[in-house]
């Protein structure tokens, strides 16, 4: 399977790459892509996450083909 990832804002220049293009064996939750792309990094709290542009939850599955990205929080004033 093949999953793109996205990292902005804050958590690019964290994690020091815009993106990642990973393969993955079978199911992967998001906490397994994050873990897998991020070498175990710790999750800073309050990321969000979407999956093919639509918010999703760190417990949902990934498929193959999907986009998952990871934002901090937005704030507006």
């Amino acid at each position: 399977m093949s999953v793109h990832v996205k990292y902005f804002a804050s958590l690019r220049e964290t994690i020091g790459r815009s993106s990642d293009e990973i393969s993955i064996t079978g199911p992967a939750t998001v906490e397994e892509i994050w873990q897998q792309t991020t070498r175990g990094m710790q999750r800073p709290e309050r990321v969000l996450v979407a999956i093919n542009q639509e918010y999703a939850d760190f417990a949902q599955v990934v498929n193959d083909g999907d986009e998952v990205a990871f934002f901090p929080p937005v704030t507006g004033g």
